[in-house]
């Protein structure tokens, strides 16, 4: 039975009329957009105990604590909101009158499109909130990006955001598909992108963290997810941020774990060649669910349970693992662009290459198009293919960049991308480890 989706005031409302849930708003940045639905709504007296927005950094940092990092749209402050508000909540609120209030203590962070439109506009919204009287906190925390292109539109998008999180947090908490579609009730496809949830609290102890996030690939709310080593995920800008980024793209349902020696050449050839430190440097190893994305429209978390797993065993050998729906390399190149990195090595296979400048692959009339799209959204000034060679078992022949054969309409600007080193031949591979692959 489809679940029933409630207009963005009717869910403030019956939140408002819930006796039992009690709370406090605090909001940084785009208004004080939630606690106003809220108050429109009616009868917000028995549901908000308090709103506060702390603009100024000196107020702000005088009731969170001042932020080591200088970014005050960042999840370390929206943990300290959180962690701040509810403690006065259970200090503050004992007496009878409360005696049966499940409490709560929204928060959000946000920076919204500024007057020149030079920044990027994103958030960090969460929840704390008891499941029952006097019991446990439980967290769901989410980052966001806002997508339309004025401000008060975005605005308007986080308050409906934070009326769907509080009511999702109540209603939904048990079911993490239904809690994750409700996320984006009332809003319009392309308005927002959600590309992290992190879940904390009895309420979800049985909830596979990295379901939830590859769901949000599924349902069209993210591109992508990252995963550290420890299987926790991780959020891409901070992760990505002006680093110098090399991938592995593996293949979908790849049985066998990745070539690693040859992974590991390539990774060294790409700092020897773009002079970055290990410290700087962020190796992702890519699962591709783009494939089945296009075969099942109507995936659930239980569908998903192939990639969580994918990831949990690549997690463990000790790497950081993105999944995403990126079907061709260039769109991998372009979601990069988002996080200014300095220098991007995808790695992948020869063969790879075989089929993108191969017009056999395409429909004839738009072979050329589609080639120039594809390396327009590609390449730039630092980025990079870094190709492993493969076997070709008719003639016995390891195939590299060099003896590959490719269309005679895409030769001229093969040979452009690999004599201006667009395209790069891992260098230094043992011929054992290629008759592996």
């Amino acid at each position: 039975m489809a679940r029933e989706i409630f207009e963005t005031k009717r869910k403030a409302l019956k939140i408002n009329l819930d006796p039992a849930i009690y709370g406090t708003f605090a909001e940084i940045g785009a208004g004080q957009e939630v606690a106003r639905n809220f108050f429109e709504a009616g009868a917000a007296s028995g549901t908000i105990a308090k709103t506060i927005s702390a603009y100024d950094m000196a107020f702000s940092d005088a009731i969170y604590g001042a932020e080591e990092s200088g970014r005050y749209v960042s999840r370390t402050r929206l943990r300290k909101m959180l962690a701040h508000e509810f403690s006065l909540l259970t200090e503050r609120l004992h007496t009878q009158k409360y005696e049966n209030k499940r409490f709560f203590a929204f928060a959000d962070t946000v920076t919204t499109l500024n007057f020149t439109k030079t920044n990027e506009p994103h958030g960090w919204l969460g929840i704390r909130f008891q499941s029952e009287v006097d019991g446990p906190t439980n967290d769901i925390i989410m980052h966001v990006r806002l997508l339309d292109s004025d401000n008060r539109l975005q605005s308007k998008v986080l308050g409906i955001l934070g009326v769907n999180l509080v009511f999702a947090a109540y209603y939904y908490a048990h079911d993490p598909q239904e809690m994750i579609e409700s996320l984006v009730d009332n809003l319009s496809i392309g308005a927002v992108e959600i590309d992290l949830i992190k879940l904390d609290g009895p309420v979800f102890k049985n909830v596979n963290e990295r379901l939830v996030n590859l769901y949000l690939i599924a349902k069209g709310f993210s591109k992508a997810a990252l995963f550290r080593p420890d299987g926790r995920a991780a959020q891409i800008k901070d992760f990505l941020y002006k680093k110098d980024i090399v991938v592995l793209r593996t293949k979908y349902r790849q049985k066998s774990l990745p070539n690693f020696d040859l992974f590991n050449q390539a990774v060294e050839q790409f700092r020897k060649n773009t002079n970055s430190k290990p410290e700087n440097t962020a190796v992702l190893i890519e699962v591709l669910m783009g494939n089945v994305l296009d075969e099942e429209s109507d995936l659930t978390i239980e569908d998903l349970t192939y990639f969580a797993d994918r990831a949990e065993e690549l997690c463990a050998t000790g790497n950081n693992i993105l999944v995403s729906n990126f079907r061709r390399n260039n769109h991998l190149a372009e979601f990069f662009k988002n996080f200014k990195p300095r220098n991007v090595g995808i790695a992948t296979n020869v063969s790879n290459l075989r089929n993108i400048f191969n017009s056999d692959n395409y429909n004839k009339e738009n072979y050329t198009n589609e080639l120039l799209s594809y390396i327009s959204g590609m390449f730039s000034k630092n980025v990079k293919l870094y190709a492993y060679p493969y076997l070709n078992k008719k003639d016995n022949q390891i195939i590299t960049t060099k003896n590959l054969k490719v269309s005679e309409e895409a030769k001229p600007l093969y040979d452009f991308l690999i004599q201006n080193h667009y395209i790069v031949d891992i260098e230094n591979y043992d011929e054992k480890y290629v008759k592996t692959l």
